[in-house]
């Protein structure tokens, strides 16, 4: 993904809404993270991530486990950073 356009970025913000409010946050906020950065790269990475379960979400973004892949696993290593709790 070269660039995002404004259909692309409501896509994401729509994949963000997970109906658990505490993820929606952390991925909204991620997503306003990488757009501000204009790290698209960051972005193919992130919208991976947004194609998993929210429960293996859930225990990844709290740190019961981790995932495998090395992609996934640093957008939940910047998500989590970014979480003061």
């Amino acid at each position: 993904m070269s660039a995002i356009d404004a259909a692309g970025i409501r896509r994401l913000r729509w994949h963000c809404r997970r109906g658990m409010r505490e993820l929606d946050r952390l991925f909204e906020q991620r997503l306003d993270q990488l757009l501000a950065m204009g790290d698209t790269g960051a972005l193919a990475g992130f919208e991976c991530l947004l194609d998993c379960e929210d429960d293996q979400l859930w225990r990844w973004c709290l740190g019961h486990e981790r995932p495998d892949d090395p992609l996934l696993a640093a957008e939940i290593d910047a998500i989590r950073a970014r979480d003061p709790a």
